[in-house]
């Protein structure tokens, strides 16, 4: 891994602090928004957290797909945040123009209105949500595929769940609690901003070279793979399901409030923190032991 850039990388740590931290204040303020517009709250749950999701795994797709490699992924990166920014800022605005819009033209009750409520309000979070999916794929074209540079996407992704949750309690406890839903939403925007502008100046002094078609690695997945493709999708299919039914079980007890769903979201994070860590642990544990001889 080259040392030129290898010095630039624990400040892109910082940078995804920022970024998780702005995703989340955005996700406990569209929560807010949803319940105010969709009204009931495990639909405006059901509609956040599966837009959420997808909109992220559809910006990770279609980022090697639309955006060449020759562009400094750092700059991409930082264009990412300033648009981010931008639909945050809209989507504040977007969502209640919408909502009332809808109700205006049509009927106001009944489990169809309910469902169109939520589809025309999910239509206003994809775009954002599709530029978070993008962030972690941009930069880490920057990344060498090397043992040290892999590492450190490990280390992005703990610095990004760090800021992440450091994002839904600063929005449920601070935030929403002591200012309103468009000082949270123009937090997250500055914090969009600052970290956009820092990486802009960082890809003016940071090497990068883009790869050539002979140094990219490809090649079709084998059958196996199908597999483990769906087990990961059922993993993430009950791990979702399941924390819709928390938070409706823990509203139940403390109220459907943003102190409820802020806390569910941290505590969820910190297991997936905790998690990631300890399978990392057993790998490295794993790969020692196979280097010393004890597993075949």
């Amino acid at each position: 891994f080259r040392s030129a850039t290898l010095r630039w990388l624990p400040a892109l740590i910082l940078l995804f602090i920022g970024s998780g931290c702005a995703a989340l204040i955005y996700e406990v303020v569209w929560f807010q928004l949803l319940q105010l517009n969709i009204g009931s709250s495990a639909v405006s749950l059901g509609v956040l957290l599966g837009v959420y999701m997808g909109g992220m795994c559809l910006g990770s797709l279609l980022l090697p797909r639309r955006i060449a490699a020759v562009h400094h992924p750092l700059k991409v990166y930082a264009y990412l945040e300033l648009g981010i920014g931008a639909f945050g800022l809209l989507v504040l605005f977007a969502v209640p123009f919408v909502g009332d819009l809808y109700t205006s033209i049509a009927s106001s009750g009944g489990p169809t209105s309910l469902i169109l409520r939520a589809v025309v309000a999910s239509i206003c979070l994809i775009p954002p949500t599709l530029l978070m999916g993008a962030t972690l794929p941009a930069v880490a074209r920057w990344v060498q595929t090397t043992p040290s540079g892999v590492s450190w996407l490990g280390y992005f992704y703990g610095g990004n769940l760090v800021g992440a949750v450091a994002g839904s309690l600063v929005a449920g406890y601070y935030l929403l609690r002591v200012y309103d839903m468009p000082t949270a939403t123009y937090a997250a925007v500055a914090l969009n901003v600052v970290v956009a502008l820092i990486a802009l100046a960082l890809s003016k002094v940071a090497p990068y070279t883009p790869p050539t078609p002979t140094t990219e690695i490809g090649g079709k997945a084998g059958s196996g793979v199908t597999l483990v493709y769906v087990a990961i999708a059922l993993s993430g299919f009950t791990a979702l399901g399941g924390e819709v039914v928390w938070t409706r079980l823990l509203s139940l007890l403390f109220g459907g409030t943003a102190y409820t769903f802020s806390l569910i979201l941290a505590v969820f994070l910190i297991g997936l923190g905790i998690g990631s860590t300890i399978g990392s642990e057993d790998r490295k544990s794993t790969r020692l032991n196979s280097s010393h001889g004890y597993i075949s």
